[in-house]
């Protein structure tokens, strides 16, 4: 399970093999074996005992800023990855096969893109001028892209574009979704002008923070990316490998406002204008998300039959993408990166 903390004032304590939270009058004992990750989103005191606890599980602590953002995390300092794959992967950067891996993950991006314009669509008739513009310029966008070529970092210009180009297509639709008051023109990233932002911004801030830890348990080095620029302190692999995972967010978001679950008690702006998410509005985000996390899907795997698949959870392919881009870096795997597999079923809309 993922542990959330998010009541001010709690307390996170060791006794034995369990943690011990303390909210006010409440006292609520979990034992380690069955958490896989901590997040703490607000003051919170915690003990070394309970940290050390964590870490003796392999159990990630993450700290969210108010606005789902990764701040800080405590993890293990022997992470078992390899200086192979990360001299490897800095290679990979700067080469041709570094822009293959950009390529093929910005498809995947695009066509999940369209593949839940295309569904939502299906549940809207008579809203086709709405929906097949939007859905024709990520096709283009996504036909346009296998001609990308050049130097890696030419094509990297070329390909962000290209994506900034289907994102504004498809924010556009999404944005007019949610019932009348919370419906937006566009994607506001940092800081969140609306409500429907605000959600987006803090489950992708979830999202990453999972992200990177598959980054890590897969011996990549976060920083080292193929698109991103390599900033400092900036872990330019992490928002490179979201792209394929963005669609968690989006769907689970989007099913909450359009659901009418989403009321506007739930938000409010702080002093610079931003919307931030109250509460209730995290726990509602936090466990529907994790429910769709939860749920298992068909997934490609690489055999010498062609089409296998298995079911696995959804939380666990962002593992398992992360595990065949080591061992493509080391040159044991030369086929492409597996799709990730939808089934339309496990998405339905409430009246």
């Amino acid at each position: 399970m993922q542990l959330v903390i998010n009541s001010f004032g709690a307390s996170l304590n060791r006794n034995g093999e369990l943690f011990k939270i303390v909210v006010a009058d409440r006292k609520v004992e979990v034992a380690a074996r069955k958490i896989q990750s901590i997040l703490i989103t607000t003051s919170v005191h915690f003990t070394s005992d309970a940290i050390l606890l964590a870490i003796e599980h392999n159990i990630d602590v993450v700290l969210l800023d108010k606005y789902g953002k990764p701040f800080g995390r405590f993890w293990n300092g022997t992470m078992g990855s390899t200086s192979a794959i990360r001299r490897h992967q800095l290679k990979m950067a700067e080469s041709y096969s570094g822009l293959l891996v950009i390529k093929e993950w910005t498809k995947i991006k695009l066509e999940n893109q369209k593949e839940f314009l295309l569904e939502l669509q299906r549940r809207r008739p008579g809203k086709d001028a709405l929906f097949i513009p939007n859905i024709n310029r990520i096709e283009n966008a996504i036909v346009n892209l296998e001609s990308v070529d050049g130097t890696p970092l030419e094509s990297a210009q070329k390909i962000m574009g290209l994506e900034g180009t289907a994102g504004a297509a498809y924010w556009s639709v999404i944005g007019q979704l949610p019932p009348g008051e919370f419906q937006t023109k566009k994607r506001s990233k940092h800081p969140a002008l609306d409500p429907l932002n605000a959600m987006i911004n803090y489950g992708y801030g979830v999202l990453y923070a999972k992200v990177e830890r598959a980054c890590i348990i897969a011996g990549l080095d976060p920083y080292t990316g193929f698109v991103h620029t390599d900033n400092y302190n900036k872990k330019s692999l992490v928002f490179d490998l979201i792209e394929l995972f963005r669609i968690f967010v989006d769907r689970t978001v989007l099913k909450l406002f359009t659901g009418r679950r989403c009321k506007k008690q739930m938000f409010r702006k702080d002093s610079s204008g931003a919307v931030i998410l109250e509460k209730d509005a995290k726990e509602l985000l936090l466990n529907n998300l994790n429910e769709y996390l939860a749920e298992k899907v068909r997934y490609k795997v690489k055999s010498s039959k062609k089409n296998k698949t298995r079911q696995i959870k959804r939380l666990d392919t962002i593992q398992s993408e992360a595990h065949t881009l080591a061992n493509r870096i080391l040159g044991k795997d030369i086929n492409h990166i597996p799709k990730i597999i939808g089934i339309e079923e496990l998405f339905q809309e409430t009246s």
